[in-house]
């Protein structure tokens, strides 16, 4: 187990502009990089993580909802979305900057636990609904801030009052 970098922009774009692969291996391989990407979220304080924000260009995402146990969703892909919601957002790949973004009101993805069974979360309303969107977004090679309206609606966290700070994805 061990803490990776992780990778931000403008640095290394590549690896978090680009689709990751379909993961069709569930061996100790997968298991240790789900080791690491737990420790590299939590040593970030993150509330999720996708394999490419470590530099790993797989569909793995593991979700660290605070009071939850963390869970790993591996090759997910939402498959429902219902409603709309304006969420300020931030990210692990763009520190320092928050900004407000539209997420679905209620998501339901399709994914594969760490042996290769599928699953299926639904989550409305809620910071998981949010994370699913945002950390399936990045192994799908978008990143939070395509979806911002204007670069004028992203703002540093110098700017920000202490309580409006959330977490980051």
């Amino acid at each position: 187990m061990a803490i990776r970098t992780i990778t931000t922009l403008p640095g290394d774009a590549r690896v978090l502009r680009t689709p990751a692969r379909e993961v069709t291996r569930f061996d100790g391989a997968l298991r240790a990089l789900l080791d690491d990407m737990a420790d590299s979220m939590y040593g970030a304080q993150g509330v999720g993580l996708a394999a490419p924000q470590i530099g790993v260009p797989l569909r793995v995402i593991l979700l660290g909802i605070p009071g939850e146990p963390p869970f790993p969703l591996i090759n997910p892909e939402v498959v429902e979305r219902e409603g709309e919601r304006e969420l300020t957002e931030g990210c692990l790949s763009v520190p320092g900057y928050r900004a407000p973004v539209i997420r679905s009101e209620s998501v339901r993805v399709r994914a594969q636990d760490p042996q290769g069974r599928e699953i299926e979360i639904s989550a409305a309303g809620d910071l998981l609904a949010h994370a699913l969107e945002h950390e399936i977004d990045h192994i799908n090679g978008t990143v939070y801030i395509d979806h911002v309206q204007s670069p004028d609606d992203l703002w540093s966290l110098d700017e920000l009052e202490p309580d409006d700070d959330d977490d980051d994805d």
